[in-house]
């Protein structure tokens, strides 16, 4: 699949619900109303519509949410996809999470085929981890990231950064995850949703943060690329990994290989636009993949040269009215 810009598309995420079972403060409002469950795909029309996408030549599958381990019975999801993977057809199956239901599913991930994980965490203060989400246990999560890793998951911690909430935190992330052996990425707060709060608040330019975290740790740029948006560093103190991806200062678009399906079957061609594509329609109109198949190349083919992502006080709106949750991260 080639957009009009000439990008090859290979990567697309799925939001398998927009259920979460956390608020965190920039992704949700505390008051959300969520879709009625008679609108999502099943977990085979899940799987179906992956399965097309995989013939098109997508080689990198992610699973997200609104947090993805709390939808009934997924894992049967991620079992029937790994086939693709034992094929060589597809390269990559992977999720991001919250980690609060990482103790009951890191050994049935890694037998379905899962070798690494994204995990939101924005604080190692309970305290603070409580503020951002609303109600999230800290224990619970930091449970679930250990699970994952004595499985044999390679974890990779993705951190919002937050103007006055968590940026006192930055060098003791970076510290914790090169000793732990996890990749760690910094995002901007990104203006999706309706959310309690101004986001030009919260938001911080990571160049400030990169520039903060060069006091104390040594970041060499690498060419590492796990197939998203994120920019890496090696840091020479840790060994580690530090990334950054950056929609507002620095955005990415120009490489910008992926689409992204919602639970009830719309396929959103940029993260930060709200041009759609109903895929769920010729998905139940016939047991041939036919229509399903022209309606991806259709929407691939007006897929944007970019997003328009704008925070500073003219802009008080959200970019897009939908949440991150719905879309899928």
């Amino acid at each position: 699949m080639i957009d009009p810009y000439g990008r090859s598309i290979t990567y697309l995420r799925v939001s398998v619900t927009d259920r979460c079972d956390l608020r965190c403060v920039y992704c949700m409002s505390e008051d959300m109303t969520f879709l009625p469950k008679t609108e999502l795909l099943t977990l085979e029309e899940l799987d179906r519509v992956c399965s097309a996408f995989v013939d098109l030549g997508v080689k990198k599958l992610r699973i997200t949410g609104g947090e993805p381990l709390v939808r009934k019975n997924v894992l049967t999801l991620f079992d029937s996809l790994g086939r693709h993977l034992k094929t060589g057809a597809l390269q990559e199956l992977t999720l991001t999470t919250n980690g609060t239901q990482l103790s009951k599913f890191s050994d049935g991930l890694k037998a379905s085929g899962v070798r690494r994980i994204n995990i939101s965490l924005d604080s190692l203060d309970a305290a603070r981890f409580k503020s951002i989400t609303r109600w999230g246990n800290h224990a619970q999560v930091m449970e679930g990231i250990r699970a994952a890793k004595a499985a044999g998951l390679k974890v990779k911690i993705n951190t919002v950064a937050m103007r006055g909430v968590n940026e006192e935190e930055f060098d003791d992330l970076v510290a914790w995850c090169g000793a732990e052996g996890f990749d760690l990425v910094f995002i901007e707060t990104m203006p999706m949703g309706d959310i309690t709060g101004d986001r030009t608040d919260q938001y911080l330019p990571l160049s400030m943060v990169r520039a903060r975290l060069a006091r104390r740790w040594t970041l060499d740029a690498i060419p590492d690329n796990t197939g998203g948006p994120a920019r890496y560093t090696r840091c020479a103190e840790t060994g580690g990994r530090v990334g950054f991806i950056t929609p507002m200062t620095h955005n990415f678009c120009e490489s910008c290989n992926r689409v992204r399906l919602t639970c009830t079957g719309m396929l959103y061609m940029c993260l930060g636009q709200d041009d759609d594509a109903d895929l769920r329609s010729p998905l139940r109109a016939s047991e041939s993949n036919a229509p399903l198949l022209a309606a991806i190349h259709e929407a691939i083919g007006r897929k944007p040269k970019g997003h328009d992502f704008v925070i500073d006080r003219r802009h008080n709106k959200p970019a897009v009215s939908r949440h991150m949750s719905v879309t899928g991260g």
